[in-house]
């Protein structure tokens, strides 16, 4: 696996990284995941109480996501970069108001701010990236990665 290439590659490979693991600890040890959360864990489980299957299924989508996000960074899959930023910012609201409405512990906040400010991260990264690029890079622009000047002397 190649490290990334840019601080927008940076941003996305720490998400990847992290929902990886969150998702491997929430299939390994669910417990552990929902105490971290802010959720409680009730020594039994009525019947009807599909907590577990839930569970099962999101940290696999975390997980999954992860690898998302890390092949992304390993080619500088930049439009995914730039489509992160809006839906981790959809994940800040929906996630807060869920907070906001009671439907979801205080604690659970944390995941919000840790989606908002991604996407924030992201976006700055890619504006730093497209600034450092500059005007007349190759593919500059929004769709610029980082260090695609042009060799010197390379024949235009």
């Amino acid at each position: 696996m190649r490290l990334p290439r840019s601080a927008a590659g940076w941003t996305i490979a720490v998400f990847g990284v992290l929902a990886l693991l969150m998702g491997a600890v929430g299939l390994v040890w669910p417990e552990a995941l929902l105490r971290l959360l802010g959720f409680e864990v009730p020594e039994t489980r009525a019947p009807g109480d599909h907590t577990g299957t839930f569970l099962v299924a999101s940290s696999m989508a975390s997980f999954n996501m992860g690898v998302y996000y890390l092949l992304a960074t390993a080619t500088e899959w930049r439009p995914f970069f730039r489509f992160t930023v809006v839906f981790r910012l959809v994940t800040f609201a929906v996630f807060s108001i869920a907070v906001l409405a009671d439907i979801a512990p205080g604690r659970f906040f944390g995941v919000a701010a840790w989606e908002g400010l991604g996407a924030v991260a992201t976006a700055v990264g890619l504006w730093w990236d497209d600034r450092r690029a500059g005007p007349g890079a190759v593919g500059g622009g929004g769709g610029s990665a980082a260090g695609a000047v042009p060799a010197a002397g390379a024949v235009h």
